[in-house]
């Protein structure tokens, strides 16, 4: 026995320590793997169940399923170690403690979160074979997917463009700070930057090698360097004075598109977080500045996110919210950085940023408005508006009442005016019609990928959401 306990011993000390993996994204650091920690997976609440088992822990080559295997684990493992401690002590999952993760599940240049999966794939594109769960990046942005499921449900079901961009704006954000947990990555947006982080760089550019795979097949879907970049020159605009859809270069309503505008405001805003701790520590920013101010922003992203009502102009509100955050949490500190974020983007007025430091004092931030998953007011719409026939259609409306009085910037330079709940409501569901994503009671659609869909209720007929894709 003594002899097989020694074996066993030698077995644990003889087997590897690390895996290879890619850092953020295959394309951004030049097609080099790196050698990680075998990643330590959550156990109790925020637990993943993979589609395979568990591979041996080595280095194994690339485009292997054990590679892929990896690569997700190490970025999964990464996100939760990031979100965890944010989060209230019993937070789990959406659907519960475990979600599933499937790491290829047919071709298709995309990824998607649909409350029990996080479902990767896989496409050809110049000859060259793309796997989504290769890429750190597109993981942490659906599992962000995932942790704003899991804090606000009630998003889930809104129809709402500023809302459908927001979920879209957290996968990003969620995919940089989740980074920038990394001390070389830190190390290597530091150098990238000067210090500056609002400059591009390997951590703005969001799924590099997913990007130049689908500009293969449309070259103006996407921007020139990356899927999404946080650095852009965008502003915020109504959604409905937008164009439905149109080349990357452009702004238009569609979620991917228009969730830049506060992805760009809030790189912005930690950049600015990092020259506050830098001006106090009077010396130029260093990487520990870095992982401070990244964790404090998170802190002050899940506490604007839990308190801001779901309303037509959601952007402003959460903007406004994370003002307040920052007074109760930090007690101002970070106050010229947030604003100059999203006043400098257009998503508050001078005068609303002034509305929301005033306000923090007496507000409440850390807890969700409302306490069911999905209990939005829903509107009744005549169908046959929309030619589906002579019965009422429920839609989730982003109604719940506003806390702060704050809007955004219009055209003109003053306040602007966002349409009613309603008419918020019936915009989107017009457009996921025009785009193309949304099923219809009796027809059959095979493997497309609709984010939303039109089902039975009673006597009625409703609009749920199914998924959330990354393109």
């Amino acid at each position: 026995m003594a002899t097989a306990a020694k074996a066993k011993r030698a077995a644990r000390k003889a087997a590897p320590r690390t895996v290879r993996v890619w850092e953020d994204d295959p394309l951004s650091m030049g097609a080099v793997p790196v050698e990680r920690p075998v990643p330590t997976m959550p156990r109790a609440r925020l637990k993943f169940a993979f589609d395979m088992a568990q591979p041996a822990a080595g280095h194994h080559e690339v485009g292997t399923p054990e590679f892929r295997y990896w690569v997700a684990a190490d970025a999964l493992a990464r996100a939760v170690a990031y979100w965890q401690p944010l989060l209230p002590r019993t937070q789990t999952w959406q659907r519960g403690p475990q979600l599933d993760v499937r790491l290829d599940a047919g071709e298709k240049l995309n990824a998607f979160y649909n409350r029990q999966t996080l479902t990767f794939f896989h496409g050809t594109a110049a000859g060259q074979t793309v796997f989504t769960a290769e890429s750190p990046d597109v993981v942490a942005h659906e599992c962000g997917h995932a942790i704003l499921d899991a804090i606000r449900p009630q998003l889930w079901d809104a129809m709402s463009h500023e809302v459908a961009a927001f979920h879209e704006s957290f996968g990003d954000m969620a995919a940089m700070l989740v980074g920038l947990q990394l001390e070389s990555l830190r190390a290597a947006v530091l150098t990238e930057t000067g210090g500056i982080l609002n400059r591009n760089s390997r951590i703005s550019r969001i799924a590099e090698q997913l990007g130049w795979a689908i500009r293969q097949q449309r070259s103006c879907a996407v921007d020139d360097d990356c899927l999404r970049n946080a650095v852009n020159c965008f502003v915020y605009q109504p959604p409905e004075q937008l164009p439905i859809s149109g080349p990357a270069v452009t702004l238009s309503s569609a979620p991917h598109s228009y969730s830049r505008v506060f992805t760009s405001a809030f790189l912005v805003a930690l950049t600015g977080m990092v020259v506050v701790l830098s001006r106090e520590a009077n010396r130029p920013p260093d990487s520990a500045m870095v992982s401070e101010a990244s964790i404090d922003a998170g802190k002050l992203l899940v506490a604007a996110v839990q308190a801001a009502p779901i309303v037509p102009a959601y952007l402003s509100q959460v903007a406004a919210h994370l003002v307040a955050a920052d007074q109760q949490l930090f007690n101002g500190r970070y106050n010229d950085a947030v604003d100059n974020g999203f006043f400098g983007k257009g998503l508050l007025t001078a005068t609303s940023v002034v509305a929301a430091s005033r306000a923090a004092p007496t507000m409440a931030l850390g807890a969700p408005r409302t306490a069911r998953a999905g209990e939005l007011p829903a509107v009744a719409v005549a169908a046959e508006e929309f030619g589906l026939g002579d019965r009422p259609l429920l839609l989730s409306a982003p109604a719940e009442p506003p806390s702060l009085a704050v809007s955004a910037i219009n055209r003109e330079g003053g306040p602007a005016t966002p349409p009613s709940a309603e008419a918020t409501a019936r915009g989107f569901l017009r457009e996921l019609m025009v785009r193309d994503r949304i099923a219809l009671p009796g027809r059959v659609r095979g493997d497309h990928l609709d984010t939303h869909e039109v089902v039975e209720d009673g006597g009625a007929l409703r609009v749920v959401r199914r998924l959330i894709d990354c393109n």
